[in-house]
This record gives structure tokens, C-alpha cells and sequence, in this order.
């Protein structure tokens, strides 16, 4: 399809700030923001998210499959018709976590998690996304003062494959994934954040 909008996209490891960098941005480019989150959206996907996060025992291909189902539903209920009425929409996690999580942590062949991507997303992707990038140590600490679910409980090694994950993804697509050190203060990393989205959308 032809996106119409703009879609921004917030990634990194747990702890990073994502949610609140991205509500932060929102605020800064005005009114007509949408801002969601993965897993999660409408009702299903946000069903969907309950059982991702709080399940034990659940395999990576399970992680992948869920994922992939409630991002098929969100981009059907609200990412594709706000990008087609010409919206901004800022996204917490989407496609490139799929890879970090379930492809680097998980195991899971990429070239496959890729193919599911597409299909779940009819084929929109993010025109900026914004790694981010934290050590995991850092990251799990910030948690700790907040309620944690199962992935902040992993092993350290798995928080940093993730990482790893993350980082090979900003390596490899330059154009469109931006890597901001997230150990900088929150005001540092939004003018970074903002300046970024600024040159992307052309308005330097």
C-alpha cells in the first residue's frame, strides 16, 4: 500500500525509556499524533499482550506467533487507516523487535521472521525508527523500581542478545534506524530524538 503518513517507531532493550521518549515526541509534534504500542492496540492485540507477558513456559515460536497475530490486528484497526488519512503514528516496538527478541534472543531463522512481518503488516514499515541503546545492566535496573514482567526476569544473556539484535539492525539499515545513546539524560535524548525526526521529514 502507499503510506500516506508518517510512522515513527521506538525500539531497545527493556528499561531503555521507549515509552516515555516516545509519549515526549508525540507531545512535541503536536495534536495529531497517535500513539500506540506492541504488543498490543485495539482490544485483541491488547488481549493478546496479557498472555505474551504473563504466560510461563511459552516457547520463542509461540512468542513469534502471538506477535504476529496481534500486529496483524493492529495494523488493520490502527496503524494502516491513520498512515491512509495522512496521520503521524508513533509506535512503541514493532517489526525490528520481532527480530531482536524472537530472531537474536529466540533463535528463530530471521529470513522466516522477516517473511512473517510482511505478512502481518501488509508491507508497511516504519519511515524512522529510533533504537534506544542502553546496556542491559542499566536497563534492568530502572525496572527494578517499577512492576516487572517475565522478560525483565530473563537472564542477563538473553537481555543482551537482544542488544546485540538491536544493534546488527541499526548497522545494516542506517537510512532508516537511528541508534541514541539512551545512558544520556531524558532531556539530552529527546532533543536527539527530535532533531533526527526533524532531518528525516525534511524540515532542516
Amino acid at each position: 500500500m502507499a503510506q500516506q503518513g508518517f510512522f515513527i517507531t521506538f525500539e531497545g532493550v527493556e528499561g531503555a525509556g521507549k515509552t516515555t521518549q516516545a509519549r515526549r515526541l508525540a507531545a512535541a509534534l503536536g495534536p495529531d499524533v497517535i500513539v500506540t504500542r506492541e504488543p498490543g492496540g485495539p482490544p485483541i492485540s491488547e488481549r493478546i499482550r496479557e498472555i505474551f507477558l504473563t504466560a510461563d513456559g511459552i516457547t520463542a515460536t509461540t512468542e513469534l506467533l502471538l506477535i504476529a497475530a496481534a500486529r496483524a490486528q493492529h495494523v488493520a484497526e490502527i496503524i494502516r487507516p491513520a498512515l491512509e488519512a495522512n496521520r503521524t503514528v508513533i509506535c512503541d516496538r514493532f517489526i525490528d523487535a520481532t527480530v531482536a527478541y524472537q530472531g537474536y534472543r529466540g533463535g528463530i531463522d530471521i529470513a522466516f521472521i522477516n517473511q512473517l512481518n510482511r505478512a502481518a503488516t501488509c508491507g508497511i514499515t516504519p519511515a524512522l525508527t529510533f533504537v534506544l541503546d542502553l546496556p542491559p545492566e542499566v536497563g534492568l535496573q530502572r525496572q527494578r523500581q517499577l512492576h516487572r514482567n517475565r522478560l525483565d526476569k530473563e537472564a542477563l544473556v538473553s537481555h543482551r542478545k537482544v542488544r546485540e539484535g538491536y544493534r546488527a539492525i541499526a548497522a545494516a539499515e542506517p537510512h532508516r534506524v537511528k541508534l541514541i545513546d539512551a545512558t544520556q539524560c531524558p532531556d539530552v535524548v529527546h532533543a536527539a530524538l527530535l532533531a533526527e525526526y526533524r532531518k528525516k521529514a525534511g524540515l532542516l
